[in-house]
């Protein structure tokens, strides 16, 4: 079992706690604040109810959650050590030599700056790399990387195992790359909101609007060369560059930081958002970024290829009394309707990725759909026994009822957390030839395989299975 110790436990601190957490790792966490344990249980409430329902595979079981009133001891045997303390120079000068003097030889040490260059965090003795995630830092994959090479390049297989998205910057900067990004559009609305020319809301309204939505999955060059036509990006260079010598922004001139505009920007953002308690806040942006990066996932983009990548990763038991598990997942609370449960609708998609995996057991998975040959589901009938919950664990079995021929005929279980069978589902797929969009033969390799599970399933009962809607049990 791998161990990760996080040593500050504030908002960002919090966040890696539960993405290695959730992610199997063992962690151990040092905060001095006595509050510390019920604040990172707050985030950790958040965390198991969102960071699952990004995967149609189930993550590993979590790992144990230990607190520490001592550093070293948080420290020993850890794997990764990050440091999440207050963004203080001299803190951290202070308090990364005792990291130091307690890690592994072979620990990755990484600090969450923001701001920090690795050569001014690390003094003599101590090999500290940047490692700055996004809040939150349990659903949104990016890590900025800074340091020594070789550590940067094992520090970023170790986060991919996690889930995240490495980035190693090149060369040391001043707030990396993306906070420096993130810096000129602040001060641009910084000055907006100051002259008067938009609230805070109005503002936040034309990012989510408009190109934040386009860059959550392109970003900012691809968004661009597409803005070009036909002529991609040296069309757009050509048409907006000369814009570049205008006095549109005001990047280097910076408004006067002080109370007047504090009150200003807190008061516009308390009529914004004050209704809300943060911990509200927090479950809209988590329900919000799970429902987007899951739209991404369809394509494999941005960072829904993150989690498509992270999700090859996951593995999963085999069987489950005798029969494959085909599928295993938690609910999101996108698939909860208004009387609080799944909706039937999700019954069905539930069983249809069972089916899928089973197709790619047999052999019928993507390339042979490639080929041009396939199974088509022609008929479903589900039994609703129980209901299911956001959060609710589903492993699925598939039993084969029949395989020969051109028929493929399946018995879905769906069972609720270890043991409450919540619906079956039967499938009868017929498979069918794409170019012709026509019933055929499967080929021989795929017939075999089949015909291996429906040998091993001969004479296992399944209850439920042949029934249609209106026949009662026993008919």
């Amino acid at each position: 079992m791998s161990k990760a110790a996080i040593i500050g436990g504030g908002v960002i601190g919090g966040g890696w706690a539960a993405r290695f957490l959730l992610n199997g790792w063992d962690v151990a966490v040092f905060d001095p604040d006595p509050q510390a344990e019920r604040k990172i249980g707050e985030v950790l409430s958040n965390a198991r109810r969102a960071l699952p329902a990004l995967y149609d595979r189930a993550l590993p079981p979590e790992g144990r959650l230990t607190f520490h009133a001592d550093m070293t001891e948080a420290v020993a045997g850890a794997d990764w050590i990050q440091e999440s303390v207050p963004e203080t120079l001299a803190l951290k000068h202070r308090i990364l030599p005792t990291i130091q003097a307690a890690a592994s030889p072979d620990a990755v040490i990484g600090s969450s700056t923001s701001g920090f260059k690795p050569s001014e965090l690390n003094g003599p003795g101590t090999r500290a790399i940047v490692a700055h995630p996004f809040n939150p830092v349990y659903l949104l994959p990016l890590v900025e990387l800074v340091g020594d090479p070789a550590t940067c390049a094992r520090a970023a297989e170790i986060l991919r195992g996690i889930g995240m998205y490495p980035l190693i910057v090149r060369k040391e900067i001043d707030a990396h790359i993306a906070d420096r990004l993130l810096e000129a559009i602040w001060r641009e609305a910084l000055w907006l909101v100051k002259d008067g020319i938009a609230t805070t809301e109005e503002i936040d309204e034309s990012i989510r609007m408009g190109f934040g939505i386009r860059w959550a999955q392109m970003g900012l060059f691809e968004t661009y060369r597409i803005a070009g036509g036909e002529a991609g990006m040296a069309h757009f260079m050509a048409q907006f560059g000369p814009a570049l010598s205008w006095p549109w922004t005001r990047l280097m001139d910076v408004p006067e930081f002080n109370d007047e505009l504090v009150d200003l920007i807190a008061d516009q953002s308390d009529a914004q958002s004050g209704h809300l308690s943060i911990r509200e806040l927090e479950r809209l942006r988590d329900d919000n970024v799970v429902g987007m990066i899951r739209a991404l996932k369809r394509t494999s983009s941005g960072a829904g290829g993150v989690v498509c990548a992270h999700e090859e990763r996951l593995a999963a038991p085999s069987e489950r009394d005798g029969l494959p598990i085909t599928a295993m997942r938690q609910v999101p609370v996108s698939w909860t309707d208004y009387n609080s449960h799944m909706n039937e609708t999700h019954y069905l998609e539930a069983a249809s990725q069972a089916t899928d995996r089973f197709m790619e057991m047999i052999g019928a998975d993507a390339a042979y759909i490639a080929s041009g040959r396939s199974y088509f589901t022609v008929e479903n009938h589900i039994r609703y026994l129980d209901e299911v919950h956001a959060g609710d664990r589903l492993t699925i079995t598939t039993q084969v009822l029949a395989g020969q021929g051109k028929r493929l005929h399946l018995f879905h279980r769906l069972w609720r957390g270890d043991d409450t069978l919540a619906a079956t589902v039967e499938t009868m797929l017929l498979h069918t030839d794409l170019s012709t969009r026509r019933t055929s033969e499967p080929d021989a390799a795929v017939s075999e395989r089949l015909a291996g599970w429906v040998a091993s399933h001969a004479g296992r009962a399944a209850d439920g299975a042949g029934r249609f809607v209106g026949q009662p049990a026993g008919m």
